[in-house]
């Protein structure tokens, strides 16, 4: 029984994040995740990584691992770019991985503004190990049966998707829109007669970002700049929307931001996720960043928060003709 009510509050813990996408404290570390028009944004190769683990106080909670390369091509006005992210939870390993290629077209407007639409094409794939599974009908007083009366899955399913966004940026401001799932595919691990009933389908995701950055200027008493920026990121799949606002101060080489993850006073439990707070390091090339979630919904007592860790190398193939863009965004 007591095997019982573990599974039985951690479905009920779970329920609100079915059909959303993983998410990432430190998105703007990883730029091709948020949006496809970041593809070969900063003119030079750069290759990142990320880690997410949430809610470690759950029994195998939530990992999400993403690696990405994104390559501008000058002569072109063009970026390239190339994401594989992979999501795993559950003793049964329920995993996403999606594996994709992303372009985007820099097009200068006016003396001040860039507007850059991007996409992204991509292969993504639903899979879980079945047998590592426990049901309520296998668990008994005298000893778990070895069988279950559950109906066998697939154990993996495969399909193609789309996204396209928007950025558009200047040398202190940005906004940008990103739709995701335009596809809607299917991740459904059982077969369904019915594909317009079928709950399987990845439900579309529209996301909204944008943000300021100020510049205290260097002088003789203070040689390095400083620098604070604020920023938001909106999203919205199927019911559930989310807000996150912050701000990061940036004095080389030490980062440090503050985020809140919610709707501010929206009564809704479902839109009342998180306090982060982001240490970084930043330097010409390299950026390392770590982050962690203060929980604040009504799981503060059993997740113990979220950590997550981002590193980044930017890398130059060959010297630059012209001086490159000043671009806005932070970089964690």
């Amino acid at each position: 029984m007591k095997k019982l009510l573990i599974i039985l509050l951690l479905i009920l813990f779970l329920r609100p994040l079915i059909g959303q996408d993983p998410q990432f404290s430190q998105f703007y570390s990883n730029y091709l995740y948020l949006a496809p028009s970041f593809s070969g944004l900063i003119e030079s190769n750069r290759v990142a990584i990320n880690y997410r683990k949430q809610w470690p106080s759950i029994a195998h909670g939530y990992d999400t691992y993403s690696v990405s390369f994104d390559k501008y091509f000058e002569k072109f006005r063009s970026g390239l770019g190339i994401l594989i992210l992979r999501d795993e939870a559950g003793s049964g390993r329920l995993r996403s991985t999606n594996f994709g290629l992303q372009y985007s077209f820099d097009f200068k407007v006016g003396t001040f503004w860039h507007i850059r639409p991007g996409m992204h094409f991509l292969y993504t794939e639903r899979a879980i190990n079945f047998e590592d599974l426990l049901w309520a009908d296998q668990i008994s007083v005298s000893e778990n049966a070895p069988s279950t009366a559950e109906v066998l899955p697939m154990n993996r399913v495969g399909d193609l998707d789309f996204s396209a966004s928007t950025l558009a940026y200047s040398e202190k401001f940005w906004i940008g829109f990103c739709v995701d799932h335009l596809l809607r595919p299917n991740h459904s691990l059982y077969f369904h007669d019915d594909e317009e009933g079928n709950p399987g389908h990845v439900p579309i995701k529209y996301s909204v970002f944008g943000g300021t950055k100020f510049i205290r200027h260097e002088h003789l008493l203070r040689p390095i700049p400083t620098t604070l920026q604020l920023a938001f990121l909106f999203k919205s799949q199927k019911q559930y929307t989310q807000l996150d606002l912050g701000v990061y101060w940036y004095r080389s080489p030490i980062v440090l931001g503050f985020w809140y993850r919610g709707i501010p006073f929206y009564n809704s439990d479902y839109n009342r996720d998180a306090f982060t707070i982001l240490t970084g390091y930043k330097i010409k090339d390299i950026n390392i960043g770590y982050s962690y979630d203060f929980t604040i919904s009504k799981l503060i007592a059993r997740t113990g928060g979220s950590h997550e860790i981002s590193l980044s190398y930017n890398f130059k193939t060959k010297a630059r003709k012209r001086k490159p863009k000043m671009l806005p965004c932070p970089e964690f």
